[in-house]
């Protein structure tokens, strides 16, 4: 094992004459947070879906651990350990935060030979119990609904909904876009304690200060290709818009 847990080599999207990724290669580690960046139409989005299993690659080859994946659906993604959190959160707000966490996953009373089985919310709020207070998450009311939280709260049971379940990587889509500069610190202090998990983390973000002090790699997009990557300390926000707007494209070597 090479230490990446994805890696993806010239993948390729077309939506008609419209060629969204064009031979696009990426690597994600564990344990680290890979930043994936680039201007609107850098094709961020479309490699996003593919990563997740939404959209299957015109061509190109996607590795997970070391072997070829074939994924026709993000539940295929999860069978690899792998969870994504996007932009919406996709939380029902009417229900607590444990109760979310468990959504579609519940935890039963008895065996699968019990004629009632009942749901065992106390065995699940002491699992998201654990969980949070490993992660660092606070939450003042574990049975409060996730309507009554705030939007940094929502975005980390989440955050901590996925690095429960994941054992591989989490792929997080713009997790501070709408949150106060409170909420916003807070959130990356929580993406790099999942990632000192041993949890990969692909972090999807146009806040570039952000992406400077969280991650320990930056991979750049522009116009469907990977044209920049960049380690922890290599690089400042000048050169991210350069790379972003003008950089030439990398010559890659893996």
């Amino acid at each position: 094992m090479d230490g990446y847990v994805v890696k993806a080599r010239q993948i390729r999207k077309a939506f008609g004459h419209v060629e969204a990724l064009r031979g696009v290669d990426f690597e994600a580690e564990a344990g680290k947070v890979t930043a994936l960046i680039g201007d609107n139409g850098a094709g961020k989005s479309s490699l996003v879906k593919v990563l997740s299993g939404v959209y299957p690659p015109d061509s190109g080859e996607l590795m997970i651990d070391g072997r070829v994946a074939r994924l026709n659906s993000p539940r295929d993604l999860r069978r690899h350990g792998i969870e994504t959190v996007y932009q919406d959160l996709a939380l029902a707000t009417d229900l607590t935060p444990y109760e979310n966490i468990f959504m579609g996953r519940e935890v039963y009373r008895g065996g699968v030979l019990t004629p009632l089985r009942l749901v065992d919310r106390g065995a699940m709020r002491t699992k998201v119990e654990e969980t949070f207070a490993r992660l660092g998450v606070k939450i003042s009311d574990q049975l409060a609904s996730v309507a009554a939280l705030s939007g940094g709260q929502q975005q980390s049971v989440a955050i901590a909904r996925a690095a429960m379940w994941a054992t591989n990587l989490v792929i997080m889509d713009e997790p501070t876009a709408a949150l106060g500069v409170a909420q916003t610190q807070g959130v990356l202090d929580l993406i790099r304690r999942v990632a000192d998990q041993g949890i990969g983390v692909v972090l999807i973000s146009h806040n570039m200060p952000d992406v400077l002090s969280v991650a320990d790699s930056i991979q750049v997009l522009r116009l469907g290709q990977r044209v920049a990557s960049f380690s922890r300390g290599e690089c400042d926000v000048p050169d991210l818009v350069q790379a972003m707007t003008s950089g030439t494209l990398e010559e890659v070597t893996a």
